[in-house]
Parts: C-alpha cells; sequence; structure tokens
C-alpha cells in the first residue's frame, strides 16, 4: 500500500483512523514541502530583521513584548518545549497519541506555520516507526492549543522526554535512536509550532466520533430487536412519516428499522386488531427514529467540524508567503486560530448525543423486564421469584444512563483565565473531548444491556422469529451469552457484548 500523503489540505477522517488504528504509512506531500519552504523563507527573513515578530524574537503569552536576541532564538524555542511539557494524570492511549502525531503533521504541513519541511518529515517518522510520546492527559484549557500535550509530544521530537517504542517505555532520545530518526534542533518558531495547536482535543475528539458512529447504528440494530421483543407496531418507522419531517437521521434509523425486522413473523402473529388492542406504543419504541435521528444528525455536524479542523491551520502566528514574490516575501499575522471553541463545542454536542442514545436504551430495556408493560414473563425470565432475570441488568443500566448526564455537562460554556489574563477566556476543549471515551464506554454498556434483553424476550415468544437481518444480531449475542434459563451472574455477558459493539460486529449489519 502506497503511503498516505500529507499535505494539509485533503487529510480524511478515514485516513486518519487508517493510519492510527491500522498503522498505515504516511509521507511529506512534494507539493506541501514547497508550501513550507516558502513560508519557512519569510521567518528567516524576519528572523534576521529588527522587526518584533510573536514568538520568532519575542517571548510568548504575557511575555510577548520581550524581545529575544538572534543569539537565543534556538535556546527560547527549547525552553518553550521544556517549560511547556507539564502535563498531568494518565497517558493517552497509543491511538490518542497517534493520532495527534498524524494531525500535527498535516497541520505544519498546510505552509502557514513557517516551519521547516523536516519538523512534520520528523513526525511523521516517528508515526511509520512507532515513537510514541508518552503525553499525559490533562493539563490543557484548549485555548493557546493544547500546549501541555503538544510539548510533551515535540519533546520526544526533540529527542527529550518518554515514549513508547515497541511496547517499552524508555527515554525519548532512546526511542528516538532505536528507531533510527535524527531528533529535532530547533530553529526559530519552530518549537511554538509544535504546541500551537488543538489537534490534541481534535484526536481524541475524532476518534470520539468513530465510536460514537458505530453506537449509532448498534442503537437502531438494539432497537429494532426490542420492537419485535415488546412485539411493537412497525408504523411509525414508515418512510411517509419520515419524509413529512425530513431530517436526515430520522429517515437513516427508520429505515435501518424497518430493514431489520423485515419479515418478522413475530410482527405477523399480532399484526390483526382484534389480536393486540394496543392502539400505539410508549415513546421509546414509536418516537425512535426522532430520537435517534436527532443524535445522528448531531453526528454528521461534529463530523463536519472535525472534517474542518482536519486541515486546518490552528498555530500563531500564521505566515503567509507572498505569492509569485521573490523568495522571503510575505507577512506574520498574529490571531487566534488555535483556539478550541468550535471542537468544545462540538464535543460537548457528542455528549448530548451519546446521552441520548443511552437515555432511550435504558428507557426500552425497563419496557421489556417490566410485566406490566412487556407483555412477557416478569424481569424476562420463566419461575420469576425464583429467579430474578434480568431485574439488576436494568437497574445497571439506570446507573449508567444517569452517570452520563452528569458526563455530559457542557465544558465549552466554561473558562478560566490563564497567563496573567492574557489568555482571558478559553475553551476547555480537552477536557471536553477528553470525557467522550468513558462516555462511549457506559453507552456500549447500557446497549449490551439492550442486546441481551431484547434476545432474552425474542427467545420466550420463540418459535416466534424477528425479522432475518435482526435475526443475524441476534445470533451473534447468543454466540457469546446463551438464553437465560435460570440465574447466573450476567456480568461477563455484558462485557462480552459490549466488546463486541466495540469492534463494529453489529453496525457491520447496516453497512
Amino acid at each position: 500500500m502506497k503511503p498516505i500523503q500529507i499535505d494539509g489540505d485533503n487529510f480524511t477522517l478515514e485516513q486518519l483512523y487508517s493510519v492510527v488504528l491500522e498503522g498505515a504509512q504516511v509521507e511529506l506531500a512534494p507539493q506541501a514541502r514547497e508550501r513550507m519552504n516558502a513560508s519557512r523563507a519569510v521567518v528567516e527573513r524576519l528572523a534576521d530583521s529588527n522587526t518584533a515578530v510573536y514568538g520568532v524574537n519575542t517571548g510568548f503569552g504575557k511575555m510577548a513584548s520581550v524581545r529575544i536576541s538572534r543569539e537565543q532564538i534556538r535556546a527560547l524555542q527549547v525552553n518553550l518545549v521544556r517549560s511547556h511539557a507539564c502535563g498531568i494524570g494518565a497517558p493517552l492511549n497509543e491511538h490518542e497519541t497517534r493520532a495527534m502525531l498524524a494531525l500535527r503533521a498535516n497541520a505544519i504541513a498546510k505552509g502557514f506555520s513557517g516551519v521547516r519541511p523536516v519538523v512534520a518529515e520528523t513526525l511523521c517518522s516517528m508515526l511509520n516507526k512507532g515513537v510514541h510520546p508518552v503525553i499525559p492527559s490533562q493539563g490543557s484549557v484548549g485555548a493557546s492549543g493544547d500546549l501541555a500535550p503538544l510539548a510533551h509530544l515535540a519533546q520526544v521530537a526533540i529527542g527529550e522526554g518518554e515514549a513508547v517504542l515497541q511496547g517499552r517505555s524508555m527515554p525519548g532520545a532512546q526511542a528516538m535512536q532505536s528507531a533510527g530518526i535524527s531528533p529535532l534542533a530547533l530553529e526559530a518558531k519552530e518549537g511554538l509550532a509544535l504546541l500551537n495547536g488543538t489537534q490534541g482535543m481534535l484526536a481524541l475528539l475524532a476518534l470520539g466520533l468513530r465510536s460514537a458512529e458505530i453506537a449509532a447504528d448498534t442503537s437502531d440494530v438494539a432497537a429494532a430487536l426490542s420492537l419485535d421483543a415488546l412485539r411493537g407496531s412497525p408504523a411509525a418507522f414508515d418512510e411517509r412519516i419520515a419524509r413529512v419531517r425530513p431530517y436526515p437521521g430520522h429517515a437513516i434509523s427508520a429505515q435501518n428499522v424497518r430493514r431489520l425486522n423485515r419479515g418478522s413473523s413475530i410482527r405477523e402473529s399480532h399484526r390483526p386488531p382484534e389480536k393486540d388492542p394496543r392502539v400505539q406504543d410508549p415513546y421509546s419504541l414509536r418516537c425512535t427514529p426522532q430520537v435517534h435521528g436527532a443524535a445522528r444528525d448531531v453526528l454528521a455536524q461534529v463530523r463536519a467540524t472535525t472534517a474542518v479542523e482536519l486541515n486546518s491551520a490552528t498555530d500563531n502566528p500564521l505566515v503567509f508567503a507572498a505569492p509569485n514574490a521573490e523568495s522571503g516575501s510575505g507577512e506574520i499575522i498574529s490571531g487566534g486560530n488555535f483556539h478550541g471553541q468550535p471542537l468544545a463545542i462540538a464535543a460537548d454536542q457528542l455528549a448530548v448525543a451519546l446521552t441520548t442514545f443511552a437515555g432511550i436504551s435504558e428507557r426500552r430495556v425497563e419496557q421489556m423486564t417490566n410485566p406490566q408493560t412487556s407483555q412477557l414473563p416478569a424481569f424476562l425470565v420463566r419461575d420469576a421469584g425464583l429467579n430474578s432475570g434480568f431485574m439488576i441488568l436494568q437497574v445497571a443500566a439506570a446507573a449508567l444512563a444517569s452517570e452520563m448526564k452528569t458526563q455530559a455537562v457542557p465544558h465549552s460554556v466554561d473558562s478560566i483565565p490563564t497567563s496573567a489574563n492574557q489568555e482571558d477566556y478559553v475553551s476547555m476543549g480537552m477536557a471536553a473531548a477528553r470525557r467522550i471515551e468513558p462516555m462511549m464506554a457506559n453507552l456500549r454498556n447500557v446497549l449490551a444491556i439492550e442486546l441481551l434483553s431484547a434476545c432474552q424476550g425474542i427467545d420466550l415468544l420463540a418459535p416466534l422469529r424477528t425479522g432475518a437481518e435482526a435475526q443475524k444480531a441476534h445470533d451473534i449475542v447468543r454466540k457469546v451469552s446463551p438464553t437465560v434459563e435460570a440465574d447466573r451472574s450476567l456480568a461477563s455477558d455484558i462485557a462480552a457484548v459490549a466488546g463486541l459493539i466495540d469492534k463494529g460486529s453489529f453496525s457491520t449489519l447496516l453497512r
């Protein structure tokens, strides 16, 4: 397979996932190298002049007015990396770290950072050879970029800090040497360019989005099984209903459930009104397309935001080389593209969507386990009383769904001034993105409980069967969790099904 071209303009989420999850190789595109050389010439011209340029020959943040001599410019960049590498907490995992490396390389490759191509090439080499910096996950307020996390990444690039290579932790210098990569000797602005960006929060958000999209499809699969287990009506999923309120997510979820339950003998068994006097199903069934659909539309918005950020210049100052002019002509402009507000808001939206999927899923579990609403044996088990069946699974789902409500509290509306009030409004984007994976773990467990409950309900309706496509999901569950005939601990069953959700075993049924 040819290496993926890193050019700052055309990197996709699918390519990112290939690099992060499958180890696809990357390389700096020739056109990116040309743009980088052009912007670098602007920096070098100004560094040799008496003009004060932020981050090139001045201090940082509140100390931007302090001039730095030409002889101290290199020391300035190294000091910046060292001083900012003060992250806290558990390190990011390998996938998150790889995503940060790929995303920072791509942002620099866009050609507005004013750094030499070797900076991006070094990050690409670290990716290709598996040199993964140890990056503490806490310490960023998501405003002047993810400074502390990116500083730990930059430390290894310059041969300092800590790294993991082939599963072993070691000093960054040793990891780089073992991988045959020459550490960077930073020139003017290059330390700042490595630190000033949104790639910490973007990495976590992009990976969280992938998991969320898998969970959205899994939610439709679980709902389809629950609809049959509860002998609900598919009328609410009619495409005509979706057409007169044309939200894209609604149409997708309704179509998914229709397809999964097509041919269900359970449905046919209660179709005539004289067999089933119920007129309407509860909202957790009947409004599934509207609720799942709204959450799906949020995921689409988050994907759009992430796609923009993926190929954006997010450091400061930005270097604009003059087109078709002599080498070194151009302008350096200070701005705020490092600010994480777009991503912080997107992460908050994503958190709300995940909580929505979990909340309605738990309600369907309650409908199935409650004998007053399910038309099934109490708590989905024969000999109820002697057996408690799925009673506590619903309690566990309720606990997780409730926990997610507190996790979904918005971060993007929070702010605390930093850097002597110079950075007086911050995004908290890294924290907003950091809580997505714990929320995903909760959601996968709630959906696992719903899948187990629905499959148990369908088994209790045998010999009637669900639709052919939904039956495939039932069979996947039954490979790791047999029908419950009498009480047993279902903790391992929940974990096994949650693991299958994470792998995409159910979402692939809708591909």
